[in-house]
């Protein structure tokens, strides 16, 4: 059986979304599903001494124009943040519950994080926006409320932040294909090529 795309993101990337509006569709053309892997951009940052373009005076502005650019150049909603970015622990730990529970569920609460942050401009850092994301989505909130506060939820974050490094991802969005690295949305096209080539 041909191995999944195996794809990380941090929820607060605008990339992250743009790719996470388009990767499924183009891996199903080619008979391939995708491995969502939610991650924490700032401990990634951390291990391999990057710092997000936005805090670099000299690319702010042009990073916040090229997220909106990038938005309407794909066809993809967009209303840039505040604030920006955000801590997304709790989102994290809440998607690896519910993949535990149910791959579909754990699929539409990742799209509707997305779109909450990126379109809607919801605080998605706080328990309280990711338990309702996550109860719209058809989550149980008490429950997933019940296992946020637990540690296995923290070190299961951990461990998918510490499985990424090993296998050399920097940042949001970072796509793996039968070990090749492709690194931001718009290398959506190359993957594409990829997928249809089996290489170049």
């Amino acid at each position: 059986m041909t191995a999944p795309l195996e794809f990380y993101f941090d929820f607060s990337s605008p990339y992250g979304y743009l790719a996470s509006e388009r990767i499924d569709a183009l891996a199903a053309r080619f008979g391939r599903k995708v491995r969502w892997r939610p991650i924490l951009l700032g401990v990634l940052l951390r291990e391999t001494g990057g710092t997000p373009p936005t805090q670099v005076p000299a690319k702010r502005s042009y990073f916040l124009c090229d997220f909106a650019r990038s938005a309407r150049f794909m066809d993809i909603p967009y209303a840039q943040p505040q604030p920006f970015p955000v801590a997304t622990q709790h989102a994290a730990r809440a998607y690896y519950w519910l993949l535990d529970q149910d791959h579909a569920l754990a699929r539409r609460f990742a799209r509707a994080v997305f779109r909450a942050y990126f379109v809607d401009g919801q605080d998605i850092s706080t328990s309280e926006c990711v338990l309702a994301l996550a109860a719209q989505a058809g989550a149980e909130p008490a429950a997933l409320a019940a296992a946020l506060l637990e540690p296995v939820l923290k070190e299961r974050l951990k461990t998918e932040c510490a499985t990424a490094l090993v296998k050399g991802v920097f940042g949001s969005p970072h796509i793996i294909i039968d070990g090749e690295h492709f690194f931001g949305a718009d290398r959506l096209p190359q993957i594409e090529r990829w997928l249809v080539s089996g290489g170049f």
